[in-house]
C-alpha cells in the first residue's frame, strides 16, 4: 500500500513538474525564435536603408536614377554574399531593376517582413528548400513615394542557432525529467514516512490494546460462567468470584481511561484550558500525599523545593497526574529502604521537575522504548507490580501537550532519574 502510494506521488510529481518544464522549454524556444528574427530583421532593415539612400529622383523631370544604388545600379558595393536578391519596383509596383534571381514583373507582396521558401536544385533528384527573410520597403524622397525596394537574406544562421538550442533542450529536458523523477521518488518516501510510522504505531497500539483487553475479558467471562453453572451455596466462594469480576472491571476502567487520556491530549492543549500553575505548591501537596501512601511506606521519600513560586501555564490536574505517575514508578521499582527524591528548580527559561530513585534501574537497550505505549521492561516484574505499560506514555503525552520535554537516565541496580522541563510563564 505504501509502496503504491509512493509511486503515485512520484508519478504525479514528475508529471506536474515535467509539464511545467516542457512548457518552460517551449517558452524559451519561442522567445529565442523571436529574438533571432528580431536581430535578423534589424540587420536586414539596415542593409535596405544603405541601398535605398542612394536612389535619386528628379521631381521636375520625373526621372529615377538608380545608377549609384548598391547591387541594383552599376556601383555595386560589397555588402556581403548573404543578400540573395535585391529588386526595385516603381510606384506602380512594376519591376525596374534587380539583382539575383529573376523576379515577377509585378510586386505582389505587401510592405514589411516576410518569411518565404525557395527551391534550389542541388542535384537532379533531390531539390533543396531554403528559407529566406524578405523585406519589402517603400522608399520616400521629400515625402514622395519613389518606389519599392525588396531584398532577401537566407535564414541559415537563424536555423543553425535554433538547431543548437533544440539539441540543448533535447538533451537537458529528458535529463532534468529523470532528476525530477528521482526527486519525486525521494520526496514521496519522505512524505510517506510519517504516515507509515503512524500506521505502524496504530497497528501496534491496536494489537497491544486488544491483547490487554483480552485477558480481563476472558477472566470476567470465566468467573461469570462459573457463577451461572455452579450449584454451590457457598456464599464466600460467590463473594470471591464477584470480587474478582469487580477488580477486573475496575482495572479495565483504568486502562480505558488511560487510553482516552492519550487520545484526548494529542498535540498542544487549547489556550482556554491553560491557567497559571504554581509548581512549588503543586509538588508540595503531592509530596505530602505520598508520604501517607502504602507504596511509599517502605521508602525514604524526600523532596527539595525552592522558596519562591515557580509558575507555568498548563492544566494542574494533568501535571499532577504526570508527577504522580513518575513517583508511582519510582516507588514500585525501588527496594525497601531505598530513596526516592523529588526536586524542583529553574534552568534558564525552563522549570525542571526531577524524580530520582536508587532502585533496580533500566537497561540501555530498554531505555529508548520506555515511553512507548504498552512497553514493559520486564515481563516478570510487571506480573508482580501490575500495570499496563501506559504510565510513562501518559507522562510524555502530558508534557508534550504543555510544550515541554521529558528525559530519562538510568543505570542497572543503581537507579533512575526522570526529568520534566516546562516553559516558564
Amino acid at each position: 500500500m505504501f509502496h503504491q502510494s509512493r509511486c503515485n506521488l512520484a508519478q504525479w510529481f514528475t508529471l506536474t513538474m515535467g509539464t511545467i518544464l516542457v512548457l518552460f522549454a517551449g517558452v524559451i524556444y519561442y522567445q529565442a525564435v523571436l529574438d533571432e528574427l528580431k536581430n535578423l530583421d534589424e540587420l536586414l532593415y539596415k542593409k535596405s536603408r544603405v541601398i535605398a539612400v542612394n536612389a535619386r529622383y528628379d521631381a521636375r523631370q520625373q526621372q529615377l536614377d538608380l545608377e549609384n544604388v548598391p547591387l541594383i545600379g552599376s556601383n555595386v558595393l560589397p555588402l556581403g554574399s548573404e543578400v540573395v536578391y535585391a529588386r526595385w519596383y516603381d510606384t506602380k509596383s512594376q519591376i525596374v531593376q534587380f539583382f539575383g534571381t529573376t523576379p515577377k514583373a509585378k510586386l505582389t507582396n505587401n510592405p514589411g517582413f516576410e518569411t518565404i521558401e525557395t527551391s534550389q536544385t542541388k542535384s537532379k533528384i533531390t531539390p533543396s528548400i531554403t528559407l529566406l527573410r524578405q523585406l519589402t520597403l517603400p522608399v520616400y524622397q521629400d515625402n514622395l513615394l519613389i518606389g519599392y525596394l525588396q531584398i532577401a537574406v537566407p535564414l541559415t544562421s537563424v536555423q543553425n542557432n535554433l538547431a543548437e538550442l533544440r539539441l540543448v533542450l533535447l538533451l537537458t529536458v529528458p535529463a532534468t525529467l529523470g532528476v525530477i523523477a528521482l526527486a519525486g521518488w525521494f520526496l514521496g518516501g519522505v512524505a510517506m514516512q510519517p504516515i507509515r510510522d503512524s500506521y505502524n504505531q496504530l497497528q501496534r497500539f491496536t494489537a497491544d490494546a486488544s491483547h490487554e483487553l483480552r485477558s480481563p475479558l476472558a477472566a470476567i467471562t470465566s468467573n461469570a460462567q462459573y457463577g451461572l453453572i455452579s450449584q454451590s451455596n457457598d456464599l464466600e466462594m460467590q463473594r470471591q468470584r464477584f470480587g474478582k469480576i469487580f477488580d477486573i472491571t475496575k482495572s479495565m476502567s483504568v486502562l480505558v481511561n488511560n487510553l482516552l487520556l492519550l487520545a484526548r491530549h494529542q498535540g498542544k492543549l487549547p489556550a482556554e484550558s491553560l491557567q497559571k500553575v504554581d509548581l512549588r505548591s503543586l509538588l508540595a501537596q503531592i509530596a505530602d500525599e505520598f508520604t501517607t501512601q502504602e507504596t511509599a511506606q517502605h521508602l525514604n521519600l524526600s523532596y527539595t523545593l525552592p522558596t519562591d513560586s515557580i509558575n507555568v501555564l498548563g492544566d494542574a490536574d494533568l501535571l499532577r497526574q504526570a508527577v504522580i505517575n513518575l513517583l508511582n514508578n519510582a516507588c514500585k521499582y525501588t527496594p525497601s529502604g531505598g530513596q526516592v527524591q523529588l526536586r524542583l528548580f529553574v534552568q534558564s527559561y525552563w522549570a525542571a521537575i526531577e524524580v530520582t530513585d536508587n532502585g533496580i534501574g533500566i537497561s540501555e537497550a530498554d531505555l529508548p522504548h520506555i515511553f512507548d505505549r504498552f512497553y514493559r521492561v520486564d515481563k516478570k516484574r510487571v506480573r508482580k507490580t501490575g500495570g499496563y505499560g501506559l504510565g510513562l506514555a501518559i507522562v510524555q503525552q502530558i508534557v508534550f501537550a504543555h510544550g515541554g520535554n521529558i528525559s530519562a537516565k538510568s543505570i542497572i541496580d543503581k537507579g533512575s532519574t526522570f526529568q520534566i522541563v516546562l516553559p516558564l510563564k
